[in-house]
This record gives C-alpha cells, structure tokens and sequence, in this order.
C-alpha cells in the first residue's frame, strides 16, 4: 500500500528546481497558516515563535517527504526518530495544536506534489478559522472577570450583593469563601461577566458602600465553561 501511496515520486525523479519550487510554496502556506493564527488571536497572546514554526512547518515536512520518496524502511525510520523527540514547551490549547496539523497539512500536499490541493485545503481551512472566530466574538459581549470582595465577619453574605448584581450584571457565580486577618474578615471570590455599557466605577462604588468601604479587587479571569 505504502508502494503505491509513493509511486509517482519513485517513477519520476524529482530534480532541484521543482523540490525549490515546492519549498517556497510551502512556506506561502506556511504564511497563510500564520496570518490566520495572528488575526484570530489576540495582541497579548500571539507568539511569534509559534508563528515563525507554523511558517516553517510545512517546508520542513515537504522536504521530508521528498527525501523519503518511495522508501518504505526509511520512512519508518524517520518516524522512529520523530517519536524519540520530546518536545518541552508551553502547553498550548486545541487552536494551537489545530493549526500544527493544519501547516503538516500542506508540508504534506506540497511534498506530494498536490500544490492546488494544498493550497485549497490551507485557503479553506484558514478562512473557516476566522470566520468562526469573528461568529464567537459577536455572540460572546462581555468578558468573564474575577471579582473579590472583603466583608466584615458580621455580615451575612448571602445574597447580601444580589441587588446591585442583577443591575450591573449578566451572570455571577460565588466560586470561594474564606476567611482572613485572623477570621475577623470574609473574602468572597465571584466570576462575573458585567453588562456591556456600566459604569464599573459607579459599580464598585455602590459595593463599597455595602461592604464598609473594604478591599473589592476587580481583574479579568478566562471564561468558565458552564457560566
């Protein structure tokens, strides 16, 4: 099966010039692959190195391909080689290990000699990317925030915020209570996702007048499935 997946490239000799030629095609779609990963993702969390390997990644993988060729021993044992790296880097999420396979996609096509095909699959792929991220922009309006409020230990906390919560905000969830300073103090920790349009200031200042003008820390926290 594997003789017959790499017959073309064994009948013909692939010479110089068109393995050249693969090469900065590849890295064309190494680039559209980039440019999607950089539009969907924001300022603070794009990465220039995952940039410059999703740029690199599908030259490195047609190159591959063309030097195995119609060798089926060496093929398994590059495989054997790949398997030995580990590789030790940041934990990236699903987006990120998606557009890895997306650039060995087309390091594939372009290796194979199916320039149009790869550049059908990057082209399509890259733009259902976008366009599914710019959809999940427009219905997610606000961000999740991370709300942290002290109280007196005298103070029931139940529902003590409900009011100006149900003005301020879509949604709430109480995640921890503890205590502190001694158990003199309650530290209550809410996600919250705040209506588009508040004043967050006149916000704080409505539970800082709840809470006897203690410590409230309002920062932004990563939306929680299920909130």
């Amino acid at each position: 099966m594997l003789e017959n997946l790499f017959g073309i490239t064994a009948d013909t000799t692939m010479n110089i010039s068109t393995t050249i030629i693969c090469m900065l095609v590849a890295v064309v779609f190494g680039l559209i692959t980039g440019s999607a990963y950089f539009i969907i993702c924001k300022k603070e969390q794009r990465s220039l190195t995952f940039f410059l390997s999703l740029v690199m990644i599908p030259a490195v993988v047609s190159v591959v391909i063309v030097l195995i060729g119609s060798n089926v021993a060496r093929a398994f044992s590059i495989a054997g080689v790949f398997a030995l790296v580990r590789y030790r880097s940041v934990p990236g999420d699903g987006k990120d290990i998606s557009f890895v396979f997306m650039a060995m996609a087309a390091g594939l096509a372009c290796g194979l000699g199916y320039l149009t095909l790869g550049f059908a699959v990057v082209a399509v792929l890259s733009a259902v990317v976008v366009l599914v991220n710019v959809a999940g922009r427009a219905v997610v309006k606000s961000e999740c925030r991370q709300l942290r409020i002290l109280i007196p230990e005298d103070m029931d906390y139940q529902g003590v915020f409900d009011d100006i919560f149900k003005e301020y905000a879509s949604k709430v969830s109480l995640e921890r209570i503890k205590t502190t300073n001694m158990g003199t103090l309650y530290e209550l920790t809410y996600h919250i996702y705040l209506k588009n349009g508040i004043n967050e200031k006149k916000f704080l200042d409505e539970i800082r007048c709840r809470n006897g003008n203690l410590t409230i820390i309002l920062s932004r926290q990563e939306p929680l499935q299920g909130l």
